[in-house]
């Protein structure tokens, strides 16, 4: 069918009525569904997509309203059980605890000065001296220079000793990471 040089489908007559005629009888049954004339106004809109994109082959507005009205139904199930699944799954991840610095001798403070440090550093930082790992192999695990990382270590373990008040560290092991205070 074309009208004005465009192409009508089947269905855009059948679906233009619907909604002339009985959108507002649809709000107020969804409304009984939801309990809220903003959710039932959505749940309309998202219903009346679904039966028209459907390859469903509507004829009256009356077999329209039947689908309209089921698929009302089933969306509101629909996002019931979506609400209900992210609410378990929110509980769930909740109720798992905080995860903690497994390193031996890592104090909270320590963890809280590195927690300081701009990222970079303190990516270096930490594979530098908690992880044992060599220049080379953390610049490429950062994909950074060995000048770079040698740079950020520098730059993080000296914040590191200004923020925990220690001594600069003496070995490639640093005290910072021990949390050893000096008296000095």
């Amino acid at each position: 069918m074309a009208t004005g040089g465009c192409v009508v489908a089947r269905w855009q007559p059948v679906l233009e009525q619907l909604v002339v005629e009985r959108y507002p009888r649809l709000v107020s049954r969804a409304r009984l569904v939801t309990g809220s004339v903003a959710e039932a106004e959505d749940l309309v809109q998202d219903a009346l997509v679904a039966t028209f994109s459907g390859r469903a082959r509507l004829r009256s507005v009356e077999q329209a309203e039947a689908y309209v009205r089921r698929a009302i139904v089933t969306h509101s199930i629909d996002a019931g059980r979506r609400r209900a699944a992210e609410g378990r799954a929110m509980t769930r991840v909740a109720a798992r605890p905080e995860p903690t610095a497994e390193v031996p001798g890592l104090t909270a403070e320590v963890e809280a000065a590195l927690a300081g440090l701009p990222e970079r550093e303190r990516a270096c930082v930490v594979l530098r001296h908690l992880e044992d790992r060599s220049v080379r192999e953390t610049a490429r695990l950062l994909r950074l220079s060995e000048g770079a990382v040698k740079r950020y270590t520098s730059d993080g373990v000296a914040a590191l000793t200004a923020a925990l008040g220690v001594a600069p560290p003496t070995s490639e092991r640093t005290d910072v990471l021990e949390g050893r205070r000096t008296d000095a």
